[in-house]
């Protein structure tokens, strides 16, 4: 037990790491079978959860609230060195909470959508994904940073692509994806070169020591440059209005359970990328103050909140239609960052954190109808509330979310972004929150009506409820979001601990 506290930070990598390798193995020796690739898999997520939730209570009881770890034993300027402290910490639970229960949910749905010979692949890819994504959350070093990036993008391509044999449209929404990532990476990797340039450093805390050095930090035209490179690629990897043409497609032709996990997660560490770097290197007096930095994210945010929103009322598909509302949540995100004040920071944390837990249920409940139908058009969820209860009454508790419903955790987080707003002067921006809530309640209520007030037509086929791993993993989201809407103590802590830690500039 005393080697893996000590070792925590670089565990919760290598779990997954090691266990995507072997899950490819294991199908070489054994063969093609779906409940080995997936019983691995399961353990391995579930294993990594209980490592992330050690290293989150590691971070709050250590004394400055950081735990530090040095790959090698050398010291960050020369190694790699990850350091978690209240913010990534927060983010780490949100990204293996998220696979470890998406990966419960995955037996039967991926099964009806991968062939049998390739589950071990999927599965594999799978654990490499999430590893990409913790390895990215967790590092203090920027270039690891740009290969853990690589890693989580390239296999995020991989398993939206394997939806092709349900979807042949998948291969192009991973291509769409792979292009347009690799714009995004190629500007976050010359951004990174042009700040090594400056400071001889790729550890973000000494990096941000040798900015600050600079004699002309706040008029340096190569500081300037490598800001606008790395908002660029960064905003294109958490997909934000107007640099989010990548996102529906992908979301909505890849395999269900891949749909939830990326919706929850990839976008989400994107924008915690974009504003680690912001605070934590930049500095946000010189992001915000110095820079336009902050309207335009506030300009972008809003845009992406009514944009998206109004457009996804119009989507007969129903995941496309999700899909276009994440682009909007992604909008509440980025504002709350660039309020820069603690009120609205704790908003946007928090809905990193909500928004998962909704959309991430939301998005397992449209798996299982598509699971049973075949389809997932508005249309088809005519009277599914009589025919699946309890999917669609996990579906509709994951709505009244996002809609912001009180004694829901969509109600939290939007609270604190008005507070934040209010307190920063920018009351457009409450009018903002408003109208995109009134959006929301739009969208959601057109299937409402259609799952719970409208009959199914005669003549409908049976349909039954989705298998017993689906609808558990399903209300694991749903009654952790109800949960967090109700008792919000531990979220909005952690949260507003993360928004001092960035505030203050503690590295």
């Amino acid at each position: 037990m005393a080697f893996i506290h000590d070792n925590l930070p670089v565990l919760l990598v290598m779990t997954p790491l090691l266990g995507g390798l072997i899950s490819v193995v294991l199908g070489t020796l054994f063969g093609s079978k779906r409940d080995l690739a997936w019983g691995w898999a399961l353990v391995v997520a579930w294993a990594t959860l209980y490592l992330v939730i050690e290293t989150l209570l590691a971070v709050t009881s250590a004394p400055l609230g950081t735990v530090v770890y040095n790959l090698g034993s050398w010291p960050g300027f020369w190694g790699i060195e990850y350091r978690v402290d209240h913010l990534n910490a927060f983010v780490l639970l949100v990204v293996d909470g998220i696979g470890a229960v998406t990966t419960l949910y995955a037996r039967h749905r991926i099964a009806s959508e991968v062939p049998g010979d390739r589950l071990h692949v999927f599965y594999g890819v799978w654990l490499l994904a999430i590893a990409g994504l913790l390895g990215i959350t967790v590092t203090g070093d920027t270039f690891n940073v740009y290969v853990l990036l690589e890693i989580s993008s390239l296999t995020s391509y991989a398993l939206i692509g394997m939806g092709k044999h349900r979807d042949r449209r998948a291969l192009i929404a991973a291509l769409r994806y792979l292009i347009i990532g690799t714009i995004g990476a190629s500007f976050i990797l010359l951004g990174i070169g042009y700040l090594l340039m400056l400071t001889g450093t790729l550890n973000m805390a000494d990096m941000h020591a040798g900015l600050v050095a600079l004699e002309d930090y706040e008029t340096n035209k190569t500081v300037l440059v490598a800001f606008a490179f790395l908002l660029t690629g960064l905003s294109i990897k958490m997909a934000l209005f107007p640099l989010h043409m990548w996102l529906p497609g992908a979301y909505t032709h890849a395999p269900s359970a891949v749909s939830a996990f990326l919706a929850s997660t990839a976008t989400k560490v994107g924008v915690y990328m974009a504003f680690r770097f912001m605070y934590t290197i930049f500095g946000h007096e010189y992001s915000f103050d110095v820079l336009p930095g902050q309207k335009v994210l506030l300009l972008c945010a809003a845009l992406a909140v009514i944009i998206p929103n109004m457009t996804a009322i119009r989507q007969v598909n129903v995941k496309r239609l999700l899909a276009y509302s994440s682009l909007g949540q992604i909008g509440y995100m980025v504002m709350g960052f660039a309020l820069a004040n603690e009120a609205g920071m704790t908003g946007a944390i928090v809905h990193l954190f909500n928004h998962a837990a909704m959309k991430g249920g939301m998005f397992l409940a449209v798996g299982s109808v598509i699971y049973r139908i075949g389809r997932a058009h508005v249309g088809d969820f005519t009277g599914l509330g009589k025919r699946m209860p309890w999917t669609m009454a996990a579906f509709s508790v994951g709505g009244f979310g996002l809609v912001g419903f009180p004694l829901t955790a969509g109600f939290i987080s939007k609270w604190y972004l008005l507070k934040g707003c209010v307190q920063a002067g920018y009351w457009p921006l409450v009018l903002v929150v408003l109208v995109g809530s009134l959006f929301a309640v739009m969208y959601f209520w057109k299937l409402f009506e259609q799952i719970w007030f409208t009959e199914a037509p005669k003549g409908a086929p049976e349909v039954k409820e989705a298998p017993p791993t689906m609808l558990i993993a399903t209300w694991m989201l749903i009654l952790t979001s109800l949960y967090f809407g109700i008792h919000a103590s531990f979220t909005t802590e952690m949260a507003g601990n993360a928004a001092r830690f960035l505030l203050e500039g503690i590295q």
